[in-house]
Formats: structure tokens, C-alpha cells, sequence
């Protein structure tokens, strides 16, 4: 079994979590006593290696990739990584389509509560259904995007962001260059029901409950039950699967009675041979995090996946910032700015928030090669690169 390689954890409220008595009883839910804290994770490559998974993209058994080398301004050394679709850098013309399959999942807690994004949700969501609100998003409808004062175009906020931020090679081709989520799959819903052991539900947040669920047990459930799933329902290593959650995240390890290592709104991970690269978000409406609103989860693993879909991609070392409190050196674009949301988008009557997201150059250092006229993310919250290499 892989071990996850934790980004540091991101403070979305001040304090700590206090943990529940272990000796209330497993099968009623628990009671939160005090704010909680909510992080993003990335996996790491196993069961393949970097340069097999490139191989299998040249031939098309797995997504398509391109592979970019740059020279690091912030430490004067040579870096390679992959990113889907085409390479930014080739300056062509080109649309990737990748077939991605939405899967959501229903969480049933040992006290018989169910996590369901299929249902319609009268109390947080103004009886809306979550995967519905989701299916109708920008993640995979269309929608004008402005950012830092460029229109970068009529498209999903995915690439959107991709685009802008690599625009002074992509423009060059006019609105030829794309990274798109097409078509769109939404399979039957799965569903997980959790021993005492492997996950509970909590009250206390906000709005609603919150299910908290043992990392290992669903990365499990992801890779030996979802992905099998998708693969026979016409997906597999050419595409991309996105597990949907609704008011549930992740704690790694669980502790039972407490939300002690909790909580992991999402994260994105590559395995096999072929790859098969996959995302998992919470779609939350509990209000229990900062800056976690309806897709903005998504939208930061999306991204992430776009632009490192191995997990491996390195950068000089960055950090004392965002949700890292202290060096990574990974190209993680939504890590960064975790909590900071871009303008919100109305589409398809629901307003959405999707998360801002720092640039290339933000990683490897200027000048940026983004929109704007010296802008290191999608909304200009960073005017510069990271800075001297972390320590």
C-alpha cells in the first residue's frame, strides 16, 4: 500500500479541534468541539514509472501528456515535468479532449446517515442536488473568463486558467490551444458504508453534518472498486475519473471518536501501468471551511492534475504560504492559494466560486509568462514569483 505524501496543513479557522470523547457510543454521531482545519493532499506515483507513464502517452494507452523543460530564474537550474495535453511551449495549434467520468459516491456512517450527492438537499443547498449543481458547473460548461484584464475565453475554468497562465505561448495561436474535459460521464452512483472504524459523522459544523473517513479505507475503495467501475463502464487509463463526495471528507489516519488529522477536502494520484490518474473532491455546504465553496475543491484538484498529473512534477522549494507552513517543491498550483476564491461565476442560474490558482512562473520564477502585465495568479493576488528558494 502507497503512503500519501501530505501537503502541510492549511489553518481555515483559528484554533484547534478539540477531540470528541472516545467513549461516546460509535453507532450515534459526534459532536465537533471546535473549529476544523481543511487541507489538500497529492498522491504518489506507484505501480509505474515516470518514464513508462510518458511512454504510454506517446502511444495513446493512457491520457495524452506533454512534456515541458525549463530553466528555474529563482535557482538557475534545469527542470523537467509533464503537464496533459500539449505542451504550452510548442506554440501549436491544438484542442486535447479528455474523456472524464464524474462517479459520485454516497457515504453511509455506522449510525445510518447518508453522505448522498444524488440527493436533493433541503437544508444547506436550497433543495438543490449536488451532483446536479456540479454537472451544470464551469468545470464543464462554458463561460467567459477574465483574468488579470485578458480575455483568455469562452471555456471551462480549467483551461481557462491553463491558458492564462502560460498565455504568452498560447495566445500566439489565437484560441487554438485547449486542455478540455469533453465528454462528460456522469456514471451510477457507488456508494461506501463505513464500520465505526473506518469513518463517522460528526454535527457541529454549520450547516448540516460532516462525514470524516478513514484516507487509506477510501483510497482503497477509490483504486480496488471505483476505478475497476469506470473501466468497465467504457473509461480506464485514456481517461480522467472524478469521485464526488458531498459534505465528506478525509482524515488520515481516522481517529475514532475525534477529527484529529482531519480534514482532506480533495486530492488527485496516479497509479498502474498504464497510468490511470483520477481526482477526488468534496463538494461541501457545510460551511465548516474558509474558502471551500461549492466546486472550489474541484476546481483546485483539477488544475493540480492538469498541470502535475503524476504527482512528480518539481520545482525549486517554496512555501510560508497558502496552506504550506513550510517548504514544498512541487508543482502544485492550488496549494498556494488554498481558501483564496476567484470572482465568482454565475452559470446555468447558480452562482459558483471556483479557487484562484497560482501561475507557472509563480513556481519556476519570472519574468511571468502568464496574463497581466507582471501577474503570478489568475487574480492577481501574487505580483511576484516565491522568492528565494525556501529553507
Amino acid at each position: 500500500m502507497k503512503r500519501t505524501v501530505l501537503s502541510l496543513l492549511f489553518l481555515l479557522a483559528a484554533g484547534m479541534v478539540t477531540p470528541g470523547s472516545p467513549a461516546v457510543a460509535q453507532d450515534a454521531p459526534q459532536v465537533i468541539q471546535g473549529p476544523l482545519r481543511g487541507y489538500y493532499t497529492y498522491g504518489q506515483l506507484h505501480s509505474v514509472t515516470t518514464e513508462e507513464a510518458i511512454r504510454g502517452a506517446a502511444v495513446a494507452t493512457t491520457i495524452p501528456m506533454g512534456v515541458y523543460t525549463v530553466t528555474s530564474s529563482r535557482d538557475d537550474n534545469v527542470y523537467q515535468g509533464v503537464v496533459v495535453g500539449r505542451s504550452p511551449f510548442f506554440h501549436g495549434s491544438r484542442t486535447t479532449s479528455i474523456p472524464t467520468f464524474i462517479v459520485p459516491v454516497k457515504v453511509k456512517t455506522s449510525d445510518g446517515h447518508a453522505f448522498d450527492p444524488s440527493a436533493a438537499d433541503s437544508s444547506c443547498l436550497s433543495s438543490k442536488v449536488p451532483l446536479t449543481v456540479f454537472q451544470n458547473s464551469p468545470l464543464f460548461d462554458s463561460a467567459a473568463f477574465t483574468m488579470n484584464g485578458v480575455g483568455v475565453g469562452t471555456t471551462q475554468y480549467s483551461d481557462a486558467f491553463e491558458r492564462a497562465e502560460f498565455w504568452q505561448k498560447v495566445s500566439v495561436t489565437g484560441n487554438r490551444f485547449h486542455t478540455m474535459l469533453a465528454p462528460i460521464t456522469t456514471l451510477a452512483e457507488q456508494t461506501l458504508t463505513l464500520t465505526s472504524g473506518q469513518g463517522e459523522d460528526f454535527t457541529g459544523v454549520p450547516c448540516g453534518n460532516l462525514a470524516v473517513i478513514n484516507f487509506s479505507t477510501f483510497d482503497n475503495f477509490v483504486e480496488n472498486t471505483i476505478i475497476p467501475f469506470v473501466s468497465g463502464q467504457g473509461g480506464g487509463p485514456t481517461s480522467f475519473p472524478i469521485i464526488l463526495l458531498y459534505n465528506a471528507v478525509l482524515a488520515d489516519p481516522f481517529v475514532v471518536g475525534t477529527t484529529d488529522n482531519c480534514c482532506i477536502l480533495g486530492y488527485h494520484n496516479a497509479f498502474l501501468n498504464p497510468v490511470q490518474t483520477y481526482g477526488v473532491i468534496d463538494f461541501d455546504s457545510t460551511r465548516a471551511f474558509t474558502g471551500t465553496e461549492d466546486i472550489s475543491v474541484a476546481s483546485h484538484e483539477i488544475d493540480e492534475w492538469i498541470n502535475d498529473p503524476l504527482d512528480n512534477n518539481a520545482t525549486p522549494a517554496w512555501g510560508h504560504i497558502g496552506q504550506v507552513s513550510g517548504c514544498q517543491n512541487n508543482f502544485e498550483v492550488g496549494d498556494p492559494l488554498s481558501g483564496t476564491l476567484f470572482p465568482s461565476v454565475t452559470l446555468n442560474s447558480f452562482t459558483y466560486h471556483p479557487q484562484e490558482l497560482a501561475f507557472f512562473s509563480w513556481f519556476y520564477g519570472a519574468p511571468s509568462i502568464g496574463t497581466g502585465s507582471s501577474e503570478f495568479s489568475n487574480n492577481d493576488t501574487f505580483g511576484s514569483d516565491a522568492g528565494s528558494v525556501c529553507e
